[in-house]
């Protein structure tokens, strides 16, 4: 009964697919997958292609009607940090005695509230740019002020505005190798990798020992999985400026990547000794461990990075390392309910985090929750910033619905599915 069942599934599921009724076709070929357990390479091909398919035209709608705003404060300040710490520019220092309501006023205004590191303070920040452009009067600062808008727009994910504006800001001062950084990455994400190569090499004419273009060209390369240049570029910015922290991190989760472990845990050993009071050193320590499987090691740095942001960052707590923690103890002991809990802790510090609504969904879908584990994955699609991470969250979205049509369609199916471990839903937790 089974195979003629099969093969009936997915001929109806092949009709649905032309006739482009892809909901429908995607239903047909994820029962006849579970009939057969996912033993048939071509159906298995097909609930992936249709995932993709139904993903790309919501997430096409999502986008369309998407409200443009910052995504969580642990995202933006990741961001911003990845940038070595600079004094705000003469004439907008805190002290700077400027008119409140005028283009450098609210210049000034917007970099105090980015201090703030809080979803309030980027809020302001950002409405504190745009105000600074309409108003104009910039002087020397234009450049700078472009820069800033820029920032934020990437950061809210209106991509072609912010290549804009920084392409404003390098033509007024080439100088300012940041824009031209900011700019590279900007096209990377937009798939355009030679000219974001052309924007490392105009910073480099302009300033070839400023050591945050060799650290961004090595996020460059990393991203692109070319590990030996990005470690040796990781290294170069190191050699130009040993203070900045996140050179040393990068060039350890590198060497791992490469597969140097003793290289990687000797680095992030120097780091505890270098900089033990910076909690990300022992979040990325500790998620290095976890992928080694020594729970109990990378759960004391996570505790350690936890009680760090604490004591710093009390109201803008970067939420990362509880998320980090949460896995550790699925991984571990399969404490779903401890791993849950850390998840919403994570969510009333950071509601926006977009790592912890994932990583929630993916729990619950383990136990088999997978009403629930809907909610959270519409809810990650929500958070995504550009098309891409959309598409992403809407695959796992769209796994779990079908996932639940076909309990209520085929009920007898129910209990293979829950042997398979909660079943579908793109790759597994990380």
């Amino acid at each position: 009964l089974d195979s003629e069942y099969v093969k009936a599934l997915n001929r109806r599921a092949n009709a649905y697919e032309h006739l482009e009724k892809y909901s429908e076709a995607l239903l047909d070929y994820t029962a006849s997958c579970i009939i057969d357990g996912f033993r048939n390479e071509q159906s298995a091909q097909s609930v992936e292609r249709l995932l993709k398919k139904v993903a790309e035209a919501k997430g096409k709608v999502i986008l369309a009607g998407k409200e443009k705003k910052l995504p969580s404060p642990t995202f933006v300040t990741n961001y911003l940090q990845s940038f070595r710490p600079k004094p705000a520019p003469e004439g907008l220092e805190e002290t700077a005695e400027l008119v409140e309501n005028s283009g450098l006023g609210h210049l000034k205004a917007g970099l105090i509230a980015m201090d703030k590191r809080t979803g309030e303070g980027y809020d302001s920040a950002a409405k504190a740019f745009d105000k600074a452009l309409e108003m104009g009067g910039l002087g020397d600062h234009e450049a700078f002020a472009y820069n800033m808008r820029g920032t934020f727009r990437y950061l809210r994910g209106e991509n072609n505005d912010a290549l804009e504006d920084l392409t404003k800001s390098v033509d007024l001062n080439p100088a300012l190798t940041q824009s031209f950084i900011k700019r590279a990455s900007m096209h990377l994400e937009l798939g355009n990798r030679e000219a974001a190569a052309n924007d490392f090499e105009q910073a480099m004419e302009q300033n070839k020992d400023d050591p945050d273009i060799y650290y961004h060209r090595a996020q460059l390369h990393f991203i692109l999985g070319e590990f030996a240049e990005a470690a040796k570029d990781y290294q170069r910015s190191i050699d130009l400026d040993r203070d900045f922290i996140f050179s040393h991190i990068q060039l350890g989760v590198t060497q791992y990547k490469m597969g140097s472990i003793a290289s990687s845990m000797a680095t992030f050993r120097r780091c505890i000794k270098n900089f033990d009071k910076v909690p990300d050193v022992y979040n990325y320590y500790g998620e290095l461990l976890l992928d080694q499987q020594k729970y109990q090691e990378a759960i004391e740095k996570f505790d350690t990075a936890v009680e760090m942001e604490k004591q710093t960052k009390p109201i803008g707590m970067n939420v990362l390392p509880l998320i980090n923690k949460a896995l550790a103890l699925f991984q571990w002991k399969q404490d779903f309910q401890e791993a849950e809990k850390l998840c919403q802790k994570a969510l009333i510090i950071d509601p926006e985090c977009d790592i912890a609504v994932a990583t929630m969904a993916q729990l619950l879908l383990q136990q088999g929750k997978v009403t629930e584990a809907l909610k959270y994955f519409e809810r990650a699609a929500e958070l995504s910033r550009t098309e891409g991470e959309i598409v992403n969250a809407l695959s796992y979205a769209e796994a779990t619905r079908t996932q639940l049509e076909v309990q209520e369609k085929y009920p007898q199916l129910a209990s293979r599915l829950q042997g398979m471990g909660g079943g579908l839903g793109g790759p597994g937790m990380r």
